[in-house]
């Protein structure tokens, strides 16, 4: 067949992206074909099930490199133009074909079976790409022993592309991603961006396997792919660097899943796709992180090693063909005996997860569940439930699956005489590996509050009680002064994982106390700096030679959130070393790690009439060369009170500044002190927001950035209206979800508003010592 096409601005398809080489613009062409958009470069049955062998050839100017999923086999050079002719691929699907044709540079290194890995990046980047490097070729040789099967290809490129919608792409052989989650230098990168492009690498190398290998027969069954890589990513994270405690931030993940989850919105993890359109916007927390918590609970039931084992038979049943998500369950109860089916059946076919009431009565623990909404109602839902239970020690765990709505745990023989004395305590879901919440009754949440004053909990149980506290409060089955008791415990906690979820806690409260107290939010914030400021005190402005990886995020985790919270001392420090590192960047004052924190101090103060600090910050943007320092300043341009400061930041999207892929990281920034603006500025450049990024999955994130920092039901209503007229099938999804958002705030305003003891409950925190 004749055909032709252009390569197009969209960031899908056989498209564009711009470089600069030798100080001039340079074009190069990128493919991104996942989920649909194979057809855009050739004719195909444009399906995961319908696999082919491909062989490629391409002529591309003789001066450039050109990328595909296969080694070269052979090369013509005719003068300005070189044919190249690629050996022929195995079995695969249209959606991992790639072409990458431009200017590169690489590293390479070989995985033990000989295996050839490269990362290309632009010119003069390569030392850039050696992280990724190290932990890509660790990954092949850990991947091909835990699904004892080999990678099948040659070789596996990493390639670093300038615009690039998603994070990465796990082509078969040629894996893309943008610069920042494949880059790392010592010097100019954070301790975030290392992890991130560790678990960014391990994550697009699992694929190859569970994706590329072994592929999901349809739609539906994504989260096969996603929701497994990204669980290995983590396994294979956690193995190559243990200090990191993945397994404890892995509950970020279950986090985000149990908050989308809790929507009458969410959809199942095995979801009904009839229009293509529909594809991009189950690409979400769903597919992702419940699929990969839902693995975790699996994993801990079946237990490791059982589990490893059927995977890699499932690998080695379905290698080169197509599954869907019931030839797992099928794979996995024949290997081990155990009722996956029916178990699993329940959390991937039906949408949202169980709370559990748990109260004493006697010698048992009675257990109740109900499908868990964030609007406060009470889904039909009824799951298989895999409960585990720990009682005053961790050494004497109990398993059980709960299958009816009403259960008993017998808890005499478990926790024997402890129940009369101080230490007693019994905890459900232990370190968070069910994909559930537990609502205790008031006996056993004070044992709880107790146990975790004496410090007795793991810091995965930790995190759990807090997070279900918060959404108890959010659904109104709990006070919000009963949530900042809680909070008040975790006040010489020192953990980067169970802070960063309390940073999250308090950032959800000061943002709905501003509607729903505005005469207490001052205090609530005081309140909040009173928990974080030891820990921070602690750790300070600058790093200590030898501290961990977990300090060096936890720094800018805590000097961000007392920027946020209002703590003067914090914000004038910023300032300071700021105004330092403005006229000498080679300072050692405002190391990467630290600088948000600066910045967004600076922003406290910015204005229109006092504007020094934001130019200088424009400044940095543009004169940097190094794209992680580029989207640092990119994210806080908007986070002033000033209307025409955070206009002027909005309408950076629509210029040349701004590459389409981080229009919301500018958005991120808006502060709820500047919705009304952020909203009418959406409002009136709809349509032209529409026609820059309709078709691409960037086109959400303006919806998603802006609706839900609203929390009354008129403006739910408003907001609904505008898009009456406007919606389409690419983020309806989206907007419904968003809009549900804005209406569980607005209920849980009025629900604070009637708390009678909340103030005396603030003040009464403030005044301890």
């Amino acid at each position: 067949m004749d055909f032709n096409g252009t390569l197009n601005d969209q960031l899908r398809g056989f498209y564009r992206s711009k470089y600069q080489y030798k100080g001039k613009t340079r074009n190069m062409a990128v493919t991104q074909f996942e989920s649909v958009d194979a057809r855009r470069c050739f004719p195909c049955w444009d399906e995961p099930a319908f696999k082919a062998k491909f062989k490629l050839t391409l002529e591309v100017p003789s001066e450039l490199v050109a990328l595909s999923n296969m080694p070269i086999a052979s090369t013509a050079v005719a003068g300005p133009i070189k044919t190249l002719r690629y050996q022929e691929s195995p079995l695969m699907s249209t959606y991992l074909v790639a072409i990458v044709v431009g200017m590169f540079e690489y590293i390479e290194g070989v995985a033990s079976n000989g295996t050839r890995v490269r990362v290309y990046t632009q010119v003069g980047k390569s030392s850039q790409g050696k992280f990724a490097l190290d932990v890509g070729v660790k990954s092949l040789d850990l991947y091909k022993d835990y699904f004892d099967t080999p990678y099948p290809l040659p070789k596996l490129d990493m390639v670093a592309i300038p615009d690039f919608a998603a994070g990465a792409m796990e082509n078969y052989g040629l894996v893309t991603f943008r610069e920042v989650a494949l880059l790392f230098d010592d010097k100019s990168s954070s301790a975030s961006t290392k992890q991130n492009v560790a678990i960014t690498v391990a994550h697009e190398f699992s694929h190859q396997w569970f994706g590329n290998l072994v592929t999901m027969e349809w739609w539906t069954h994504l989260w096969l792919n996603e929701g497994f890589a990204t669980w290995m990513s983590h396994l294979a994270v956690d193995s190559f660097f243990p200090e990191w405690n993945m397994w404890t931030q892995f509950l970020d993940s279950t986090t985000t899943a149990l908050r989308l989850d809790s929507l009458e919105e969410s959809h199942p993890i095995e979801v009904e796709i009839h229009h293509a359109s529909e594809i991009d916007q189950i690409f979400d927390a769903i597919s992702y992180e419940k699929g990969a918590s839902i693995i975790r609970m699996l994993q801990s039931y079946l237990g490791a090693d059982r589990f490893q084992k059927a995977l890699a038979s499932y690998i080695k049943k379905y290698a080169y063909s197509n599954a869907k998500t019931e030839d797992l369950w099928a794979v996995l109860e024949k290997e081990t005996g155990e009722p996956v089916k029916d178990l699993m059946t329940t959390w991937t076919k039906q949408k949202g997860y169980p709370v559990i009431n748990a109260k004493l009565k006697g010698n048992d623990m009675e257990l109740d569940q109900t499908q868990f909404l964030l609007d406060g109602s009470s889904g039909p839902g009824m799951w298989i439930v895999p409960v585990t239970s720990g009682c005053g020690a961790y050494d004497t765990q109990k398993k059980f699956l709960l299958k009816l709505k009403r259960d008993k745990l017998v808890i005499a023989s478990q926790c024997g005489d402890r129940k009369k004395g101080a230490n007693f305590w019994t905890k459900l879901n232990i370190n968070g590996t069910g994909f559930y919440r537990v609502k205790y009754d008031d006996e056993l949440a004070v044992a709880l509050q107790n146990a975790l004053e004496a410090k007795k909990l793991s810091l995965m149980d930790k995190i759990g009680i807090v997070d279900d506290s918060h959404a108890l409060s959010m659904a109104r089955q709990q006070t919000l002064a009963s949530l900042l008791r809680l909070l008040y415990s975790y006040r010489g906690e020192a953990d980067y994982s169970v802070l960063s979820h309390i940073n999250s806690v308090t950032t959800s409260i000061a943002k709905i106390s501003v509607d729903a107290t505005p005469g207490l939010a001052g205090d609530i914030k005081q309140l909040f700096i009173k928990i974080l400021q030891s820990p921070a005190e602690k750790l300070g402005w600058d790093p200590k030679n030898g501290e961990s990886h977990l300090d060096v995020m936890l720094r800018p985790l805590l000097l961000t959130a007392l920027v946020q919270f209002g703590h003067g001392k914090t914000i004038n420090e910023g300032v300071r070393r700021f105004n330092i590192f403005a006229h000498d960047r080679n300072t050692s004052l405002l190391p990467p790690d630290t600088r948000k924190a600066a910045y967004l101090a600076v922003m406290q103060n910015v204005s229109s009439s006092n504007r020094s600090g934001y130019d200088a910050l424009r400044k940095f943007y543009r004169q940097s060369a190094e794209g992680e320092e580029r989207l640092r300043v990119l994210g806080i341009l908007c986070s002033c009170r000033d209307k025409g400061i955070v206009l002027e930041s909005l309408n950076l999207i629509f210029t040349n500044e701004v590459r389409n892929q981080d229009a919301y990281i500018v958005l991120r920034g808006v502060q709820i002190e500047a919705r009304e603006i952020a909203w009418n500025w959406l409002k009136e450049n709809w349509e032209r927001i529409w026609k820059t990024f309709s078709g691409s999955s960037l086109v959400t994130s303006f919806v998603n950035a802006i609706v839900p920092l609203f929390s009354s039901n008129e403006k739910a209503s408003e907001i609904s209206k505008f898009f009456a007229t406007r919606t389409t099938p690419g983020f309806e999804r989206t907007l419904k979800q968003c809009l549900e958002n804005v209406r569980i705030s607005a209920r849980w305003v009025e629900g604070i508003k009637s708390e009678p003891r909340l103030a005396e409950t603030v003040r009464e925190l403030l005044g301890k010592p």
